[in-house]
């Protein structure tokens, strides 16, 4: 047997272990909740932003552009140039609508259906909601693509892209056509999403649903609470922060990340294995 045959089956025996330790701390759960960030997404085809590469890999007219994904997240283009802004959201709106979620949504809408399950991610691209969760239960910490606010904004309001539909050219990634206006004062109305340097996002949806979060917590009291981390990496750390504070003391985490998958502190099984794959296997492990 080579060196790289006897590694492989050590990693495979260590993945294993991993999968079985916390499909222990799952079958003794009283509580589930869910913590995910951008590599949830990766398995349904979604891109990956890791870095400008990453970005101009979606996106290749950006690259001749020489604009970076933290560049176009700006509030600002709604203002300078917003055809480049709507181009980017609404491309991004269009690609998110027509996404299918991964096999792991599946599962874990399963493990929902028997424990008090609830969602917390900083994904704005609806993939829960769409994968059968149901909207009250999912916190959105940076807003949602799937809703629309004002760009003023007049008022905190949020309210559904239902119906919306920006035409793109394909070619400068700009959009084309009518853009979305406030429903409330007319002016021009973006994606109620927190982006980079925002100081104009309206975050009453978002808090509402946090808030509702913080209170589901609080009613768990002694309860067994399992965080299941999926794809949440270090550059934005919000929701590796979330999943460590929810499950102190005795609570359980189960990280699952394929890059950055050490845990510091309190029972913890790090698994390093994508989204799909990982909860595949624990739902299996657990009899399903």
């Amino acid at each position: 047997m080579s060196a790289i045959e006897q590694s492989n089956i050590e990693k495979s025996n260590i993945e294993q272990s991993a999968i079985e330790r916390a499909a222990e701390l799952l079958a003794g759960a009283d509580a589930l909740l869910v913590c995910a960030g951008a590599g949830m997404g990766v398995d349904s085809g979604l891109p990956d932003f890791r870095g400008p590469e990453g970005f101009w890999r979606a996106y290749p007219p950006y690259r001749r552009l020489g604009l970076r994904f933290e560049e176009l997240a700006d509030p600002g283009h709604f203002a300078a140039d917003p055809r480049l802004a709507w181009g980017f959201y609404g491309h991004r709106l269009d690609l998110y609508r027509r996404t299918v979620p991964h096999a792991g949504f599946a599962v874990l809408v399963r493990w929902a259906s028997r424990l008090p399950t609830r969602v917390f991610t900083s994904n704005v691209d609806g993939q829960f909601q769409r994968g059968g969760f149901a909207e009250a239960d999912v916190a959105e910490v940076h807003g949602s693509i799937h809703h629309l606010q004002c760009t003023v904004p007049c008022r905190d309001d949020a309210w559904p892209a239902d119906g919306l539909n920006v035409a793109v050219d394909e070619v400068t990634l700009r959009a084309t056509g009518e853009l979305p206006s406030c429903r409330h004062c007319g002016e021009l109305a973006r994606p109620n999403i927190l982006m980079f340097g925002d100081a104009y996002w309206a975050s009453g949806r978002s808090q509402h649903r946090l808030d509702s979060l913080r209170q589901w917590r609080r009613s768990l009291r002694d309860a067994d609470l399992v965080v299941v981390e999926l794809g949440a990496g270090l550059a934005v750390p919000t929701v590796r922060r979330q999943a460590e504070l929810a499950s102190a003391g005795t609570g359980a985490l189960i990280r699952v990340n394929p890059h950055d998958p050490h845990i510091r502190h309190g029972r913890g099984v790090a698994i390093t294995l994508g989204a799909a794959d990982a909860l595949g296997r624990l739902d299996a492990a657990l009899g399903n």
